[in-house]
């Protein structure tokens, strides 16, 4: 842990050296106030060039064999055995007089995933017992889902089939929709509908915590948790630490951590956030030329429009971390990147807003005598870093130089060439970082979160991250049964610890409303009586689906769910087979700088410390091998983008000043460009028939805008897999007239829409979407009850046709 300063400057990009409240000669800088080489990261830096990204579309459905290899090192990072309780030395450097053994301690042992958590006092069994779980007996936080089912069956039986609604199967809240405030009549308009979509917006969830059942989840006192429970309650923490760091903090007395967190000496997940908060203004002020929310105001906050100030998306931002600072299981540090530097005050305030991350309160409201000691006299949250310097700063703004985004990537990151540019790959260690000692991203963490501003994160985000993670890791060791049928489908993937074994990592994708300040607008984006958040970035044509054996963790870390040679036991995956496409400036920075995982976002994407130590291995070995394309070829290829279907919309993130949709892409750079010419014959198409009014509308609306509902992104990946499987499964005796499924069908989305679905099928689909088949994983994992294993993607054919009935 390093002790707070208020303020860092990053003087050059390729040292990352820095000044702490004054100008400092570090000796790795050669000339500080020199201009920064480019940013702009080389060919050399990637294996694949941007352009050929662009042109080429990297299908599954051809042959798994196209998926991206990360060598055998990543298996061997990944998945270790326990053997050994050794303990070894930090290398953490000492900050502030405070002693390095203060700072890090050494892991409990040599083998994190043997490294389980306590609660409660006693050590959690790793299995839970057949026993244990069960339908009639279902754990003490299902039971609201199971009370659940049983209203949604009443209202079914109860009510006369001429007066059943479509909407029945939605049972969300009814809530107003706030688009517009009148100075006149001193009210803002709303009007009234339901958020169903499962993605958590700080529009429609006013209270942080990752919505209403993630938040009553993590909240749950240890003492109050069933010893049987334990270990679905410690879930995050044990997919943290196996994927984690395996140096740990001293929690002893006098040590920085309990100055964060007082006498608590739980180990806690370690999370990095990097806040990159370049464009965020008020109107067209910077933001930190304005004032700072008062948290402690006495007189009610007025209505402000969301699209009027940044400071209330940072605010709400500060808030989710801090509400998983509160949960006991996260240690929170965030590191707020600007481009010059900014009033203490904004350093303040933001400290304030993390109380349970070891913020103080605020001293703006605090009376004489009685604030705590300054943020820059002590251990703090967070840390502002000035990254560029007075000659870089015009750069830095600019939202199309991709300047940020490096430098968010070479923070995390760290690789040792950004020191010094000749690297021994036979002496490099991947978990040494160069970056200079005073960041708090150079000292050790489990995770890093790096984000815009402007995307919200949460703690279901996080824990469906470590999760998924885990899966993957999980997968790579498995003993899966796979038939010779699977290894031919076109979409079965296995994962082993070979060198052509895919190296995937879960990613983002940022989902909005369109603008509420016009209302007809507004209303025009209501599906029906629904709100529907949505993506831009991506289409139909930008994903495929696989179906990885074993790609289910069990309790306790990387632990398989899949016991006694369980066949088809595994999980359903979005594969990303294009870049994402964002509207300019955007879409110019990613060009400037690519995502560091090919299919991945730029303005909200996680990697745990084991990831993190990968990508070092694979951008140094690029770095070192320079323009020889042999040694290059041998680096292996950077990571791909993945989802877990089944817990899709946890992986959807809300741009919360929501004004990106209706918005035009930059011709030929934008979604479903690996199908650039077929679309272009769909619109020829269009044109011809000339049946519609509004002919000219109706054409820009299909094909120069993209505003992909969440709620069709996961019926589309639904049936994409739905239908890989049916094909397959036909094979030749497929009858070639017949349209639609013949083996076998999705059992939510192959109906008839003339009324509702049936209660058990939209009960499992609800269950998805709200990211539950990820959060009571111990439940739907262990599979006593397979009525939902459709909806969470853990079912690989699906629904027989013919089979689909309630009781599912």
């Amino acid at each position: 842990m390093k002790e707070q300063v208020h303020q860092v400057s990053v003087a050059c990009p390729p040292q990352l050296a820095m000044a702490v409240n004054h100008p400092v000669d570090y000796p790795t800088m050669e000339d500080p106030d020199a201009d920064p080489p480019s940013y702009s990261p080389s060919s050399d830096d990637f294996p694949v060039s941007r352009s050929s990204n662009l042109a080429t579309a990297v299908k599954l459905l051809a042959a798994s064999a196209l998926f991206y290899s990360a060598g055998t090192s990543f298996a061997e990072t990944y998945h270790r055995s326990a053997t050994s309780n050794g303990r070894h030395a930090s290398s953490s450097s000492s900050v502030a007089g405070i002693d390095s053994v203060d700072l890090v301690m050494s892991a409990p042992n040599g083998h994190v995933y043997a490294n389980a958590p306590v609660i409660g006092g006693g050590r959690m069994a790793r299995r839970l017992s057949d026993s244990t779980i069960s339908m009639k007996n279902p754990p003490s936080y299902m039971k609201e889902l199971m009370e659940d089912l049983k209203e949604r069956r009443k209202l079914m039986e109860e009510t006369p089939p001429d007066e059943v609604k479509y909407w029945f199967e939605y049972t969300g809240p009814l809530q107003k929709y706030f688009y517009r405030y009148s100075r006149s009549r001193k009210k803002a308009d709303s009007f009234e509908g339901r958020d169903d979509s499962g993605v958590v917006s700080s529009r429609f969830v006013e209270q942080s915590g990752g919505g209403s059942d993630y938040s009553a989840f993590f909240s749950t006192k240890s003492t109050d948790v069933p010893k049987d429970e334990a270990t679905a309650y410690s879930r995050l923490l044990d997919n943290c630490l196996a994927m984690g760091s395996e140096r740990r903090p001293n929690l002893g007395k006098g040590s920085v951590w309990e100055e964060l967190y007082g006498k608590d000496d739980r180990d806690r997940c370690r999370v990095l956030f990097a806040l990159n908060t370049v464009g965020a203004g008020r109107s067209t002020t910077v933001l930190w030329e304005t004032k700072p929310p008062l948290p402690h105001s006495a007189e009610p906050r007025p209505w402000i429009s969301e699209q009027e100030t940044a400071a209330t998306h940072i605010e709400r931002n500060l808030q989710e971390i801090d509400a998983m600072c509160a949960t006991g299981l996260i240690a929170a540090r965030v590191m707020v990147l600007v481009c010059e530097p900014i009033p203490g005050v904004w350093t303040d305030w933001m400290d304030s807003m993390l109380p349970h991350c070891g913020g103080k309160s605020d001293p703006m409201t605090a009376k004489d005598g009685d604030g705590d000691p300054k943020v820059e006299e002590r251990p703090s949250p967070v840390q502002v870093v000035v990254t560029a310097n007075p000659k870089t700063a015009d750069v830095c703004h600019d939202l199309k130089s991709g300047f940020m985004e490096q430098r968010m990537q070479d923070l995390v990151l760290s690789p040792p060439y950004l020191v010094d540019k000749t690297v021994d790959m036979s002496k490099f260690d991947p978990t040494v970082k160069k970056t200079h000692s005073d960041l708090v991203s150079s000292d050790d963490h489990d995770l890093y979160v790096a984000m815009k501003w402007s995307t919200l994160v949460t703690v279901r985000s996080v824990n469906s991250f470590l999760q998924a993670s885990a899966d993957l890791a999980t997968a790579a060791t498995s003993e899966t049964p796979i038939g010779k049928d699977d290894e031919s489908d076109g979409v079965t993937v296995n994962l082993s610890i070979a060198s052509s074994s895919p190296y995937l990592i879960p990613s983002f994708v940022r989902v909005s409303y369109v603008s509420e300040e016009n209302h007809k607008v507004a209303k025009w984006r209501m599906h029906g009586d629904f709100f529907h958040p949505a993506a831009w970035e991506i289409c139909k044509d930008s994903f495929d689906m696989a179906w990885i054996p074993g790609s289910l963790a069990g309790p306790g870390g990387v632990t398989p769910a899949c016991h006694d040679g369980k066949k088809d036991c595994g999980q359903w995956w979005v594969y990303f087979a294009e870049e994402q496409m964002p509207t300019s400036p955007e879409v110019y920075a990613n060009e400037v700088t690519p995502t560091l995982v090919q299919g991945g976002s730029n303005y909200i994407w996680m990697l745990t410390e084991r990831q993190r130590q990968e990508l070092v291995k694979m951008k140094t070995c690029v770095h070192v091998a320079g323009e020889d394309k042999s040694k290059k070829d041998k680096c292996g290829d950077f990571p791909q983008a993945v989802i877990p279907l089944g817990d899709l919309e946890s992986f959807l993130m809300n741009f919360t000043p929501n004004t990106a949709l209706g918005k035009k892409h930059s011709q030929s750079r934008s979604p479903g460009y690996s199908r650039a010419e077929e679309r272009e014959k769909d619109r020829e198409e269009v044109k011809k028939r000339k049946q519609l009014k509004d002919q000219d509308d109706i054409e820009k609306a299909l094909f120069d805008y993209t505003i992909y509902p969440a709620a069709l992104f996961h019926k589309d990946a639904t049936i994409k897999a739905a239908r890989a499987r049916d094909f397959f499964l036909t094979g030749a005796k497929r009858d070639p007239d017949a349209v639609g499924p013949q083996k076998v069908k999705s059992g939510y989305y192959d109906v008839t829409i003339t009324k509702p679905r049936q209660a058990t099928l939209a009960w499992c689909q609800a269950i998805s979407r709200k990211g539950l088949c990820t959060l009571y994983a111990d439940y739907f994992r262990s599979f006593v009850d397979e009525r939902c294993l459709e909806a969470c993607g853990m079912r690989k054919d699906f629904s027989a046709i013919g089979r689909v009935s309630d009781e599912l």
